[in-house]
């Protein structure tokens, strides 16, 4: 019975292997390569595009996401801390902020902050438009990692506060000294992802508008489709999205790999 479940098993995945190699098979063999070579592949558009894809909009699509992962990780703490209060006001506020921005697509604070802020009460944001969406961005970030910083946190053990305490530390130092640099060391792999995701969320800065110097990835595909006619700069800004996000992305893998054996 055991061999015959196997023998399943094997034809079963056999099976399933032929058929994906018969749709691809079909695929390539009745899709229009001349067309695609055309559209997708055009070798002097790639020139064209060389080398201000890495040195402008790749360099600004990296820029960005630091500025917003670095100020969204410190609104972030204040936030996660505001959480863990004992005082409930501040524990209402801290819940009422990270449930609103939550609860709201990144696009829209993007463009309250770019251009509703600064029409309702003449404001400029540092840096103009780009400096708004940044800022906005920065709000949405900070709401999703105080929940994961908070989540960190509450997973030391009371043992090391109490620890701390005994020892004479004061309440601010024991979380300063102790329990945060836990707390991070927990939750590096989701706030890996979240940078992650903020890569991608650059691309939401194109609605606000940009000068050339100023282009992050998906702008500079955007204006360079415009000006080329055919779909070869948006297939090359995919793949310096993918060369930026896939390492990242095995960096997560490794840490949670490297977290899981600490923990056995």
């Amino acid at each position: 019975m055991t061999l015959k479940r196997a023998t399943k098993r094997r034809l079963r995945d056999g099976a399933a292997y032929v058929a994906l190699l018969a749709v691809i098979a079909i695929v390539v063999l009745t899709a229009d390569r001349e067309s695609i070579s055309k559209n997708f592949l055009d070798w002097d558009t790639w020139k064209s595009l060389w080398p201000d894809i890495v040195l402008t909009a790749a360099k600004n699509t990296v820029k960005y996401t630091l500025i917003s992962f670095a100020g969204g990780i410190l609104l972030a703490l204040v936030l996660a801390l505001m959480r863990l209060s004992p005082l409930r006001l501040y524990r209402w506020l801290a819940t009422g902020y990270i449930e609103f921005f939550r609860g709201l697509p990144a696009l829209v604070v993007i463009i309250f902050m770019s251009f509703g802020v600064p029409l309702a009460f003449g404001w400029r944001p540092p840096g103009g438009l780009i400096g708004g969406g940044l800022l906005a961005l920065i709000m949405v970030s900070g709401a999703y990692m105080a929940e994961t910083l908070r989540a960190g946190i509450q997973a030391v053990p009371k043992g090391q506060r109490e620890a701390a305490q005994s020892l004479g530390m004061g309440g601010f130092w024991t979380m300063v000294t102790v329990v945060l640099p836990q707390a991070i060391r927990i939750v590096i792999p989701p706030l890996t992802n979240e940078f992650i995701l903020l890569v991608k969320d650059t691309s939401l800065l194109a609605f606000v508008g940009m000068q050339y110097n100023e282009v992050e990835l998906t702008s500079f595909g955007q204006q360079n489709l415009i000006s080329s006619a055919d779909a070869s700069p948006l297939l090359a800004v995919a793949l310096v999205y993918l060369v930026i996000s896939i390492p990242a992305s095995q960096l997560v893998a490794f840490l949670e790999r490297r977290q899981q054996k600490v923990a056995r």
